[in-house]
């Protein structure tokens, strides 16, 4: 389980300018270890842009530490080794290679490229967690090119599970998916968050409401409101910026954030 009492994400007035457009402005967040923390908005509130700050790829100035360790100013592949990934809206898989090779070259387990395409009799314990965990170890030999389109986003989590990444950062990852594939990930997300922390980029409320155990509402790159899915929808903040007024029926607010 994972440790209650180590430092989790913390972001201190965090802020990305694009060519004089204040994309993300003096952002606070808190994600202790182990939540499983959804971050909505409506188009343009600056959630994928915090995240593209958080792994590196935004330049940004403010503070972002996790397990104590300053992001900001790293690069891309050093915050990597910091036990952060993440996933983008579209999975970015080795789609000639099998699902088992693929996991193997996240692993980096040091097979050259002749032997990366031969079948092998052992695979290593952390390969056989992670595909037990996404739910492919019967599917391990099969080419990622022709798994359906949920199995191709819990490869890519895979992939991120087998490089003991301890934070992971996922952007719309059941876009797409089925009502199962939706409820599998859903499961597999709170599975995941038993030893590692997760923030998801969201749009599908349904899945929010099932799922979420905190919610961090974003608006014209600030902080609009923050708590539990029940506090979020109750706030009247919430309320004026999806639907315009306020005074309606807390469910229907936030669910209009699906348009």
């Amino acid at each position: 389980m994972i440790d209650q009492g180590a430092p989790g994400l913390k972001i201190r007035d965090l802020r990305v300018v694009f060519d004089g457009f204040v994309a993300v402005d003096g952002v606070d967040i808190d994600v202790p270890p182990g939540d499983v923390r959804f971050i909505i908005g409506p188009n343009g509130a600056g959630k994928t842009t915090l995240v593209d700050a958080v792994t590196g790829l935004a330049k940004a100035t403010g503070a972002v530490t996790f397990g104590g360790e300053q992001l900001l100013g790293r690069k891309v592949h050093h915050i990597a080794r910091l036990g952060i990934g993440r996933t983008f809206q579209t999975a970015t898989v080795f789609e000639e290679l099998t699902v088992l090779q693929n996991l193997d070259i996240a692993a980096g387990s040091g097979r050259g490229p002749l032997t990366m395409l031969r079948r092998r009799k052992g695979v290593p314990p952390g390969v056989a967690q992670a595909l037990e965990t996404i739910g492919l170890t019967g599917q391990r030999d099969r080419l990622a090119g022709t798994l359906a389109h949920g199995q191709k986003q819990w490869l890519e989590i895979g992939m991120l599970l087998v490089q003991d990444v301890k934070l992971l950062l996922l952007d719309e990852p059941v876009a797409g998916m089925s009502h199962d594939e939706r409820d599998t990930t859903g499961e597999l997300l709170g599975q995941v968050s038993a030893e590692r922390t997760v923030v998801v980029i969201e749009h599908d409320m349904d899945f929010l409401r099932r799922f979420a155990r905190t919610v961090t509402v974003m608006h014209a790159g600030k902080i609009l409101s923050e708590g539990t899915v029940a506090q979020v929808q109750a706030d009247p903040k919430v309320q004026e910026v999806y639907l315009g007024h306020s005074g309606v029926t807390s469910q229907s607010a936030v669910a209009a954030g699906e348009a």
